[in-house]
């Protein structure tokens, strides 16, 4: 299902995801009743609880894990997403666009300096809250930034684009 389908408003896909957006998941876990998921970040959390992994393996790591992949789908993301619309209106708004590309920009900096402290954001190994802010962060430009004023930032992204399943994925969106 692809963004923007009228098939994302219909029943069907509104009893999974009632607010019509993509991600969202039905798994069947061999209960009574489906799982259904809605949300890139309770998805990411679902996933790495129901097959293991991808959390951290210590406290401190899943709670790194868990506070980055936060920072992404309340402030990163938003604000990436918010910068980008209002780049791309032919007449935009300068408050709003300084607030959402200002904004955004904060955001792009604390990842920056986190990825300054350690190669992963929870501090220890690849992750969802690395997951998450991958596919922004790749998409940077779409907001008006560079990464190449984001050097672990640009870095980082080239770890991830190589990883064999991040190469499948992409691929299956090309």
């Amino acid at each position: 299902m692809a963004l923007g389908s009228p098939d994302l408003r219909s029943a069907d896909y509104l009893q999974i995801n009632p607010n019509a957006r993509i991600p969202a998941i039905r798994h069947h876990d061999g209960g009574n009743q489906p799982v259904t998921i809605f949300e890139s970040g309770a998805v990411l959390l679902y996933l790495a609880q129901t097959y293991g992994g991808l959390l951290g393996t210590t406290p401190a790591a899943r709670g790194q894990t868990l506070s980055w992949l936060f920072l992404q789908v309340a402030g990163l993301g938003p604000m990436m997403g918010n910068a980008g619309h209002f780049r791309s209106l032919p007449s935009p708004d300068p408050y709003a666009l300084g607030r959402f590309v200002g904004e955004a920009g904060r955001y792009l900096g604390l990842v920056e300096a986190r990825l300054h402290e350690a190669d992963w954001l929870n501090g220890e190994s690849y992750s969802i809250a690395d997951i998450a802010h991958f596919s922004w962060i790749r998409s940077a430009g779409y907001a008006g930034f560079d990464l190449k004023d984001f050097p672990a930032l640009r870095a980082w992204v080239d770890r991830i684009a190589q990883r064999p399943a991040t190469v499948r994925g992409l691929q299956s969106l090309a």
